[in-house]
């Protein structure tokens, strides 16, 4: 969902804005400082520019997007820029706003993991891709802000910092191990092989920190005939200390869900995790034909 302020300005509308503002400048010039301004930022610095246009107005960033190749996996949004514009449509009169909490950056991909007011406050995990220095891609997964959790954590707070840029790939296979052995296989006797038993900070609105906490909640999920289901891990994307993956699954009564799970590693041990689950609509709701993942 970033790009939707930034979709409401084009060309023309920063072309005017300069005039306004008394800088003199052709054609020519602006497409010039538009081209310096994209080669020298990072992909990471364009992409939270970008979600940072919901709150300033700021047209530029929709340089940042190939206006002729955007794949949009949003299923509740059309493909291609042309489906911001009718999401657009329903904008409310205060418009929208993003906080952008961590981001990082995993070779031609970027995370951001931003607390949104769009269309009411929400928790988001936004990846997107990067082609020849423009986004051409978008992934995206939200839900409902809730109250702290019983440890008192939101699902925004916690570390910030990415350290250890040298044990990223480690992270990486670290996480991607959790998953696949203790989240996907079942192997619960493994966990202490990959999470730190005496630091593990929860964020999900559910879960209490700790070994304890996460052990409570397993328990309540099978005393109550509930499911918490990794079938497929689509990406791992990490920057240092922080490792985020893409899962697909079942969760609650058996809903078919997107898992958006976020790992801090210290030490080479999980420490600290967010996350957000957001139900898969039937293909029959799907706007576009991309997929979820």
């Amino acid at each position: 969902m970033a790009i939707l302020t930034a979709f409401t300005f084009g060309s023309d509308h920063l072309f005017s804005q300069q005039l306004k503002s008394g800088i003199k400048m052709t054609t020519e010039d602006q497409k010039n400082q538009e081209i310096k301004t994209a080669t020298t930022l990072s992909n990471k610095e364009k992409a939270v520019a970008l979600l940072n246009s919901f709150n300033t107005g700021d047209p530029t960033p929709i340089s940042y997007v190939n206006p002729s190749k955007y794949i949009q996996h949003n299923l509740g949004v059309g493909d291609g820029l042309e489906g911001f514009g009718e999401v657009m449509k329903m904008k409310p009169p205060q418009g929208f706003k993003a906080n952008v909490v961590r981001a990082f950056q995993d070779g031609d991909y970027v995370v951001a993991h931003t607390e949104y007011d769009f269309f009411g406050p929400k928790a988001g995990f936004d990846v997107f891709r990067f082609e020849d220095g423009l986004i051409v891609e978008h992934w995206d997964n939200l839900s409902e802000i809730t109250p702290p959790n019983p440890s008192g954590r939101t699902q925004f707070d916690g570390a910030v910092d990415i350290i250890d840029l040298d044990k990223t790939e480690d992270n990486k296979n670290l996480v991607r191990s959790f998953v696949q052995e203790v989240l996907m296989d079942g192997k619960l006797d493994n966990l202490t092989s990959f999470i730190n038993p005496n630091q593990y900070l929860q964020h999900n609105s559910g879960i209490a920190d700790g070994l304890d906490g996460l052990g409570n909640a397993l328990k309540y999920f099978a005393e109550n005939g509930l499911v918490l289901e990794y079938d497929q891990v689509h990406k791992v994307l990490g920057e240092g200390n922080f490792v985020l993956t893409m899962s697909e699954g079942k969760f609650g009564k058996g809903d078919h869900v997107a898992y958006y799970d976020l790992f801090r590693i210290e030490d080479g041990l999980i420490v600290e995790h967010w996350d957000i689950i957001q139900p898969i609509p039937p293909k029959s709701e799907h706007k576009n034909d991309n997929g979820k993942f």
